[in-house]
Formats: structure tokens, sequence, C-alpha cells
């Protein structure tokens, strides 16, 4: 078994790998290649793989020595608890090491960086923070809500192992059981991308006088809030790998069937219904529609018997529920285009199962405290990790207007 100073020598020599990796793009005036990302995000990979590794062993070894050190007749062995209070004291020294590097950037003590920052000198928020960032994002968008979530280590994921399970009916042993292989026999290698979000924060100096806990509020609202607006964009209406940006599910490339309105500038409840019964008996039963605030507002005014029948839309009774049309639920996406000609306006389906995100760990920000000193103020620039992409086109359907 490998010694802490055989794997951090290990895990000196990725951190050389990945600097010659950002030298020599840096030095060509030019970002990363795609070959050379992926080698980078491997990099990565092992080195937060080999510092998990290297504080394991750590505080083994130091809870080795403690208990090899002779004590006092009825004295109480520091950390009895199997050595979980040496873990809660590291993540504590690394929620407060982050915080103090976003206070104090370059100038931040070397044992305090050595505890956040990555080879690339980018301050690696805490995996505590990070996730109390990623549970805050429902409830500030609308896809991730409908969408399914799932965390990868991966900077791409293949999208045809994404498949459906086959079953059949007997006993394999004797064959009679009948199995329909729902891939093809020479699939195409198509995958979902993790891409870079990027967003940038500013703060007043004076403001970053304030109690950690203050900050940490602060961090959790504007970091949030920032990268919701931008996901939810990219996941509805995303062009996809091309751009650098998630597939969007109202896009061409999420490849949705689509349902053709009657009209070209308007919506009625054929166009609804026929979108509706447009999706398979079950995915409707989790079926909800997504629109701009504008096409709801068109539906609301529908009544079941001309001018004098009942309102088809309903408004949500209880706080935090959407308004219903039709019997499914309404969410409001802006990004959805208005009714008009050719436009998109309108989708339906179940957007668990028809849509997923992925979250890639490893939310980063660099700090920015010399760019904007002359203003008074200090910069972060925060990188998420986040994909998305349609992975079962038949729970969807969008509505389309014919041209003018």
């Amino acid at each position: 078994m490998p010694t802490s100073v055989e794997l951090r020598q290990q895990r000196a020599g990725i951190v050389e790998s990945m600097r010659s990796i950002t030298e020599r793009a840096e030095a060509e005036n030019r970002g990363l290649t795609g070959e050379e990302r992926q080698s980078y995000d491997r990099h990565e990979i092992d080195f937060r793989s080999l510092t998990e590794r290297i504080e394991r062993l750590e505080a083994e070894e130091e809870r080795a020595a403690q208990m090899a050190e002779p004590i006092g007749r009825g004295a109480r062995r520091p950390d009895d608890g199997g050595g979980r209070g040496t873990d809660e004291q590291r993540a504590r020294e690394r929620r407060s090491a982050f915080l103090q590097a976003l206070r104090r950037g370059a100038r931040l003590a070397p044992e305090q960086r050595a505890l956040v920052e990555n080879a690339a000198g980018e301050i690696l928020v805490p995996e505590d923070l990070e996730a109390e960032i990623v549970r805050a994002l429902p409830a500030l968008t609308v896809v991730r809500g409908m969408a399914s979530q799932r965390s990868t280590s991966s900077n791409r994921i293949r999208r045809r192992s994404l498949s459906e399970v086959s079953v059949g009916w007997g006993a394999l042993e004797t064959a009679e059981q009948t199995l329909t292989d729902s891939m093809p026999t020479t699939p195409t290698e198509e995958y979902t991308y993790i891409e870079d979000l990027y967003g940038l924060a500013k703060i007043g100096e004076d403001e970053l006088d304030d109690s950690d806990v203050n900050l940490e509020a602060f961090v959790r609202d504007s970091f949030a809030r920032a990268i919701g607006e931008a996901e939810d964009t990219a996941f509805t209406v995303g062009s996809g790998h091309a751009s650098h940006q998630p597939v969007g599910f109202m896009t061409a490339g999420g490849g949705v069937s689509t349902v053709t309105a009657g009209a070209a500038a308007t919506v009625d409840v054929d166009d609804a219904k026929a979108l509706i019964y447009a999706v398979p008996a079950q995915y409707r039963r989790n079926g909800r529609f997504a629109m701009a605030s504008s096409t709801e507002l068109a539906l609301s005014l529908l009544r079941a018997d001309g001018a004098t029948g009942a309102y088809l839309w309903q408004p949500s009774v209880q706080a935090g529920r959407p308004n219903t049309f039709l019997g499914y639920a309404v969410e409001n996406q802006e990004d959805i285009a208005a009714v008009a000609a050719s436009a998109r306006s309108m989708a339906f389906g179940d957007f668990n199962a028809g849509y997923r995100v992925y979250d890639r760990q490893g939310m980063t920000v660099k700090v920015l405290d010399q760019l904007y000193a002359e203003e008074g103020l200090i910069g972060w620039k925060i990188r998420k990790r986040v994909g998305g992409d349609v992975v079962r086109p038949d729970a969807l359907r969008i509505l389309v207007h014919p041209a003018a």
C-alpha cells in the first residue's frame, strides 16, 4: 500500500501534466482542444481522487499515532468517534479557507490555498456549499423542477447507453423468452456533453467585511441565481455542443416530434388537445405544459362553449402549485417563443422522463482582485460544468405554427 508521501509525489506529477497542457495552450494563444480538454479533465479526476486518498491516509496515520501514545488512567483518547471529528474538522478548514480566498484572493496564506486551489489556480467551491447551491436551483428555474437530474464525473455521456431495459415473457433457460434489442445493429456514437458555464459576480470591498455566515449566504444566492437563469435558457433553447451549450428541448436538435397548429397567429383548444394526445398514454399521466406567459394568457381566455362557457384555464389555489389547463399543469418559461407564424410556442409531455440534466461536481471560482481594484470591487469568475439533453423524445411533443 503506498504511503502518503508516495501519493503526494504521484499527485505532483499530475499537477505538472495539467500545467503543461494549459501553458502550451497559453503559449500558442488559444483555448484547449477537445483532446486536451479530455486529458485535462482526466487529470483533474485523478487529482481529486488522490487528494481524497491522501487525506484519508493521513487521518489514519494521525489516529494511529495518537493511539500509540501513552495516556493517563481514565483519560479519553482524542477522536474516539472513529475519525469523524477529523473529517469534520477538515471540512470546516476547507470552508473557512474558501471564504478567506474570496476575500483575499492572491493574498491567501499558502497553507490555506493548498486546501482549496486546483492546479489551474482556481478556487474549488467546497462540496457541501456546492450541494447547497445545486439544491437551490430548482426553486429558481423551471426546467430543473420538471426534468430528471443526475451527477457525473465524466465530460460526456454516451447517449446510446440511455436506452430502455428490454423485457419479455418466458424462461430464459429454455429459450422461450423473446427480447427485442432496443439498440440498432450499428449504433452511432452520440454523446451528451458537459459544457462549461461561466459567470461573473462583483462585490464591493466594504461588503467583504461582513461575517462568514453573511458571505456564505451571498455566495449561495448570487451564484445560484446567475447559474439558474443561464442554464434554464440553455435547457430550453440551447443549440448544443457545437455552440458549447446544452441541447434545448424546444430546438430541432432535441429530436422531439412536432404537432402543427391550426393557425399561424393564434392558439385554440383544438391545438392543445392535439398536442396532449400526440404524447403516448404512459407519458400523459405525468404530463404538463411549458410555454411563455403570453401564451398562457391567450389560453386563459378560452371558454368551453364560446363566450358564455366556463374557462378551461384554472388558477392555482395553493401557493407554489402551477395553474392548469385541460387538467394539466402549466409552467411558464419565457425563452419559449410567443405565438407567431412558424414559431414553436408550446411543449407538452412528461419532462421528468423526457429531459435530463447532468451536473458535474467541481464548481470553481477565480478571484479577480486586481482587475476591478480601481472601482473598489472584487470580481469572482464562476465556472460550473453542466449538461442537458432530451433522453426520451417520445415523452414530449412541441406545437409548431404554420407559416403565414
